[in-house]
């Protein structure tokens, strides 16, 4: 059987491979971030998923085990965070095998894994991914750099401006 497409954790050598393919799709992320995201999980504060498709990188996503979002974080809900697919790589399973694989992990951990969903439309495609694998939003609103957003209130529209979902297994 020939496998095309390989999911496994993080690896150091990753970094440099990481950092280019994604440069080279428009996708911009700090070496020293990626780096910190190995780091991270050498320490247990993250895990890094990795995807190669025929042998070359192609997309990763993270678990925190301690969220940024202060509800996830006191209620010990870990955070998929940082979910990056190939665009020319798109629409091959890819990203719902990276899922699969993360909630797996999430479940068997915690018992229930939660994910934040930017609301403008170059966040289509994962907001439809995440409902049809099954997430629902947590019930308290959109936030806004993790903070809620009272009613009557203005704030920008961009990568802060966020709905969070949570996902308990079936």
């Amino acid at each position: 059987m020939n496998t095309i497409l390989q999911i496994r954790p993080m690896e150091h050598n990753d970094i440099t491979v990481i950092f280019q393919t994604l440069e080279q799709h428009g996708i911009s992320k700090p070496e020293d971030y990626i780096a910190r995201c190995w780091e991270e999980n050498k320490t247990g504060g993250r895990i890094t998923l990795v995807a190669f498709y025929d042998g070359k990188f192609a997309g990763w996503l993270h678990l925190l085990s301690q969220s940024y979002y202060p509800y996830f974080s006191r209620n010990g809900i870990p955070e998929i965070n940082n979910f990056d697919v190939v665009p020319t790589l798109r629409r091959l399973g890819i990203g719902n095998a990276l899922m699969e694989a993360i909630e797996q992990i999430a479940f068997e951990k915690y018992g229930i894994v939660g994910i934040g969903v930017g609301l403008y439309a170059s966040y289509g495609s994962a907001q439809r991914i995440y409902a049809r694998r099954g997430y629902i939003p947590d019930g308290r609103g959109i936030t806004y750099a993790s903070e809620p957003v009272e009613p009557g209130s203005s704030v920008q529209v961009d990568d802060d401006l966020v709905l969070y979902l949570i996902k308990e297994p079936d």
